[in-house]
């Protein structure tokens, strides 16, 4: 009997998919580590007629016992005589790659730890396989995939695979299935060693002196990428002690050396170059997993970030953090994911500072091919990204609640305050234009110009895009463990003149109203930091500060803590979110408040958190407000624009206020689009 339990892995697909080379590949990669058997399907066929047969007796003669840790014992078949041939055995092994046609059969697949499907086009599969064995195989095709035929309409097999490979015969597909293997919850023990070696590789750095317009730039090299990811300190001329207008970042999924992870409803999609895994569980496991590691590199850069994932968490993942679980409608945005990162294999950092572009490559990301082509890029490189032409005509935007029914949910609100359920609720709604012709990439140029902002960013994930000028942080954790969040509460529009603008601060600092709801929420943060932080660390060195930016004033306060040695840095960012900001206080209670007062409308981007999570442990992630939500209508070739906007009520708010703070808080984007705010 085996002391330990082997890995079992199946690779499953029709004849001349290429499973007998990707076992082997894949075995002679695992075999650095450890001992791997393989079992070939074809050894226990008992003939040409045998596929239902053979794939019986792999369960029973081959897969049971290797699943008890026993040897497996079967009776070949001779393919030149047509006769069952010698007995044959195989002994238990660490691990164990099953691969053949049923390989991954309804009756083994729960001894499976992990099933690979093995997808070819069909015409290409047959010249292979005919290549292969030549005149023997070629005189049964019909008659095999007849039975192959048989075999997949009674079992969905590629429905049910872990991992789903696209093989081009290249050499690609080992390494691209083994990446999205690591990834699997089953197989996290079983790759550690694997996944350590990754984890450990610095990438390529190289520094060129230069301070580019970081929005032509990105738009040389990725405004076409249908994955890539903008964080970008756009309001360079505000002068910010904290340093969060210091850097930009920007990368995109564009080589076989990057990932793509999408996460809806419980199940993740991580795409490995060639191949494609289904991940169960929740997001915040994987993220977990996949960076939250423990093994990260040293920060000998000093860069925000290594590459890491870029990407976003939408509000929805509340589900996982407390709250309910709501289903998208189509309506709602009901195609965005609810939380979508990449991970590039090239990324560049500007550093505005000092004037330093930055540009980190892994070794198998062709680093040289990446330096020459930004090289030849900055040396093009207009002064400033070119403002677009307005939109003609401007999107017209209807509220999913006019004013009437928001004053009646302001309400609603309050009499939850005063039944003792809350103390702030952080109401939203929407504003929503269909069928508009655009480009996301110029919508977010528009709103960058408009009203720059130290955490805007853009976001492109396949049919959706995000422009966003955020200036709120919602947590970031350095690579030293200290965290730091900054909520936003408390809204002013800019004057019109110096003086009007003067007395707007000034009636912001010395409102109560506006400072009791900011003071909530530092309370909120300080708690959810708490959790996971060493208590004698926590600390609030800004209280209701006021911040100015292009088309509002906002009040602002910092809560600082260190992370607990140790402590899970996934599990930190999960207790804070969403963010209190966008929920109220106490935070469970209210989200399950605002699903009923939101008419069970899901918020999807809007309310999340958009950022890195760096190979050094650090995470910088920003509050999802003033944000642009694209969703690509591919019948029309046009896009549905969404507008998420709100604010905080409180005992003493008076609705007519929060109505028109929530008209303020869109007007910068609206504006930037040349629309205004419905009637």
């Amino acid at each position: 009997m085996a002391t330990n339990p082997a890995f079992i892995l199946g690779i499953d697909g029709r004849s001349g998919a290429g499973k007998s080379t990707l076992a082997v590949e894949l075995a002679t990669e695992l075999r650095r580590h450890r001992d791997v058997a393989i079992f070939h399907l074809e050894d226990i066929y008992p003939g040409w007629d045998g596929l239902a047969a053979g794939s019986a007796a792999y369960v029973s003669d081959v897969l049971a016992p290797l699943r008890r840790g026993e040897h497996a014992t079967w009776d070949t078949w001779d393919w030149v005589k047509s006769i069952p041939g010698t007995e044959a055995t195989l002994p238990p092994a660490p691990v164990i790659i099953i691969e053949g046609v049923g390989a991954g059969c309804a009756a083994a697949r729960d001894m499976l730890d992990a099933l690979i499907w093995v997808e070819v086009p069909d015409d290409t599969r047959k010249s292979r396989a005919l290549d292969r064995d030549g005149e023997v195989f070629a005189a049964h095709w019909d008659r095999w995939a007849a039975q192959e035929d048989a075999y997949l309409s009674m079992d969905q097999v590629p429905q049910q695979a872990d991992i789903v490979v696209n093989n081009r015969a290249d050499g690609s597909a080992a390494p691209h299935a083994l990446r999205a293997l690591s990834a699997l919850p089953n197989a996290y023990r079983f790759l550690a060693l694997e996944r350590a070696v990754a984890s450990a590789q610095l990438p390529v750095h190289q520094q060129i002196q230069g301070s580019p317009d970081t929005a032509a730039l990105f738009e040389a090299l990725y405004k076409d990428s249908h994955y890539a990811v903008l964080l970008e300190s756009s309001n360079l001329a505000f002068s910010d002690p904290r340093q969060r207008n210091r850097f930009s970042i920007m990368g995109a999924a564009n080589t076989e050396s990057s990932a793509i992870f999408e996460h809806t409803g419980g199940q993740g999609i991580l795409r490995e170059g060639t191949a494609t895994a289904r991940i169960p569980g929740g997001f915040f496991e994987f993220l977990a997993q996949q960076w939250d590691t423990g093994a990260f590199l040293p920060d000998t850069l000093e860069l925000p970030f290594v590459p890491g994932w870029l990407g976003y968490l939408g509000y929805e993942l509340k589900r996982e953090t407390g709250g309910r679980n709501i289903v998208p409608t189509a309506s709602a945005g009901g195609s965005i994911a609810d939380a979508a990162l990449i991970r590039p294999a090239q990324v560049i950092i500007l550093d505005h500072q000092v004037g330093m572009v930055h540009l980190l490559c892994a070794a198998d990301g062709d680093p040289k091919a990446f330096s020459s082509q930004v090289q030849q890029v900055l040396a093009q490189l207009p002064a400033a990204v070119e403002l677009p032409r307005p939109l003609l005509p401007a999107p017209i935007f209807e509220s999913h609640d006019d004013q009437h029914g928001y004053l009646a949910k302001v309400r609603a609100a309050q009499e939850q305050i005063r039944q003792g359920y809350s103390y702030e609720v952080c109401l939203t709604t929407s504003l929503r234009a269909q069928n508009i012709s655009c480009e996301p990439w110029q919508n977010y140029v528009r709103l960058r110009a408009a009203n720059p902002a130290p955490f805007a960013h853009y976001l492109r994930f396949g049919n959706m895009a995000a422009a966003s000028t955020s200036p709120e942080r919602f947590m970031s954790i350095a690579a030293n463990g200290w965290m730091r969040a900054e909520p936003i509460k408390g809204t002013r529009p800019r004057g019109k003149s110096a003086a009007e603008d003067a007395a707007l601060i000034q009636e912001l600092e010395s409102s109560a109203k506006d400072r009791a709801e900011n003071i909530m929420i530092v309370d909120l943060l300080r708690n959810d930091l708490s959790r996971f932080a060493d208590p004698a660390t926590l600390s609030v060195p800004r209280l209701c500060a006021i911040e100015s930016y292009a088309t509002v004033h906002q009040m602002v306060s910092t809560i600082d803590a260190r992370l607990l040695p140790g402590a899970s840095r996934a599990e930190a960012i999960a207790a804070a979110f969403p963010a209190g900001s966008m929920t109220g206080a106490p935070k469970i209670s209210t989200m399950r408040i605002l699903d009923e007062l939101e008419d069970g409308r899901t918020r999807g981007l809007y309310s999340g958190a958009v950022g890195y999570f760096s190979a050094t442990g650090a995470t910088d992630l920003s509050v999802v407000i003033r944000t642009l939500v694209m969703s690509h209508a591919k019948e029309t070739d046009t896009w549905d624009l969404s507008l998420g906007v709100g604010g905080a009520i409180t005992a003493d708010s008076s609705p007519q206020e929060e109505w028109d703070e929530v008209r303020t808080k869109a007007f910068g984007v609206l504006s930037a689009l040349g629309s205004v705010f419905p009637a």
